[in-house]
């Protein structure tokens, strides 16, 4: 007896051999392997998105969360405005120079009308027109010495000596962004910190913390390029403050400040960056 293949579709022409073939149980059988196929792929298709869709989420986030970082991105900038420089109300103002002397003119007399009785009048010839245009005319007549030395290097006539102004000295401490010539340690910033960078000593302190960022100080630049007034504005701690303020007072001569061609003192703020790593 041969073996019956039940998968073999054959076997459905033989049980629906002269029955009704259109009936719906034959199609369904006939058509059963094609339909698990498709149930098949299509489930498969479908657990591969549900399993993959928590990756595909995201990776559509992360892509439109970038894009909206970079809308939103701000850079921000650190703007320190400084301060007008002080106004001294008790200095008191220069002394306004004094007035030159005029130099002396011959005058020649013109007196002005007296009326006297008729007999009492003398004849006097008045000066002419010539003399009055080289002369002033005054109560009465000086004659210039014709013979005198010309002299150019002192006043002339009974004038007061010319005053010198009163010279005031400038001690105000001006900000460095308000003056025309700014300090400069010699040979530019980067020379500066060349010298930091040998001249400081880590603290053994602040080494054993790892502490690592920048100590702020702010001191005046003299008007002789040396540095007093020295402080710190922002410190670290374990004493890299301290250290920094050394530095500083060991530090040669700066270049001063010019303010209307003349040295000034100036306020200057600068920043030391403490690397741990790079020691």
């Amino acid at each position: 007896m041969a073996k019956l293949d039940i998968f073999n579709p054959v076997w459905l022409d033989v049980v629906f051999t002269g029955r009704n073939q259109a009936y719906g149980a034959y199609v369904l059988r006939k058509e059963n392997a094609k339909t698990t196929n498709k149930a098949l792929i299509i489930g498969a298709i479908c657990f591969i998105l549900l399993v993959s869709s928590p990756l595909i989420a995201a990776k559509i986030k992360g892509l439109m969360g970038e894009k909206e970082e970079e809308q939103e991105r701000i850079i921000e900038t650190e703007v320190v405005l400084s301060t007008p420089p002080p106004v001294d109300e008790a200095a008191p103002p220069p002394p306004p120079a004094a007035e030159p002397p005029k130099p002396r003119v011959d005058q020649v007399r013109f007196p002005p009308p007296v009326v006297v009785p008729a007999e009492q009048v003398r004849e006097e010839e008045p000066p002419s027109q010539e003399e009055l245009a080289v002369k002033d005319p005054g109560q009465k007549t000086i004659e210039g010495d014709p013979n005198a030395e010309v002299r150019i290097d002192q006043p002339v006539g009974e004038a007061p000596p010319t005053q010198q102004a009163a010279v005031v000295e400038d001690n105000g401490v001006y900000e460095v962004a308000n003056i025309e010539v700014q300090p400069e340690f010699p040979g530019g910033m980067n020379k500066f910190y060349e010298y930091v960078g040998r001249s400081y000593n880590y603290p053994a302190a602040a080494k054993e913390q790892g502490v690592s960022g920048r100590v702020i100080l702010n001191f005046v630049v003299e008007k002789d390029g040396s540095l007093t007034d020295i402080k710190v504005v922002r410190d670290l701690g374990m004493g890299t403050g301290d250290e920094a303020i050394r530095v500083l007072k060991k530090s040669k001569k700066w270049n001063p400040g010019i303010q209307n061609g003349r040295p000034v003192r100036v306020s200057y703020t600068i920043p030391i960056v403490l690397n741990l790593e790079a020691q």
